[in-house]
């Protein structure tokens, strides 16, 4: 049994790892905090709210790129709030947001966000990059 465990954490160490570099585009200002969620978990996107694992950023709206280094290689989904007040939420009225939003892969939003499979996308290689677009209602 105890074999068993050092195996298996030699080879979660040795498990290939790369970088995520997020580019947010189409703010429609540099007032407030960008606040990004990183997620495997399909039950907990887009809030990452009980997700132990998620990773999260928030970076002022100035800074539009941020990088998550040593990520493990699989599939990942990115949630992103232009968070104008810094308030640390979503803004929203009758349930519309009042703030930006937007997903990785740029996954369509309908009646409500994309499920996790519209937005996931394989972190693999030396690098990965995903260009997420902000949508604005009001």
């Amino acid at each position: 049994m105890a074999a068993a465990a050092v195996t298996w954490a030699m080879l979660a160490a040795a498990a290939p790892v790369t970088r995520l570099d997020v580019e947010v585009d189409n703010l429609r200002s540099a007032k407030g905090m960008i606040r990004i969620c990183l997620t495997a978990d399909p039950d907990n996107f887009p809030a990452c709210i009980d997700d132990a694992n998620a990773l999260t950023r928030s970076v002022p709206a100035s800074v539009r790129t941020t990088s998550f280094p040593g990520l493990p290689q699989r599939g990942y989904a990115l949630a992103i709030i232009h968070d104008e007040n810094s308030n640390s939420k979503l803004d929203t009225i009758a349930g519309i947001p009042r703030e930006g939003y937007g997903f990785s892969r740029n996954a369509a939003v309908r009646f409500g966000p994309p499920r996790f499979s519209a937005a996931r996308f394989m972190v693999a290689g030396d690098a990965e990059l995903q260009q997420v677009k902000m949508r604005y209602i009001f």
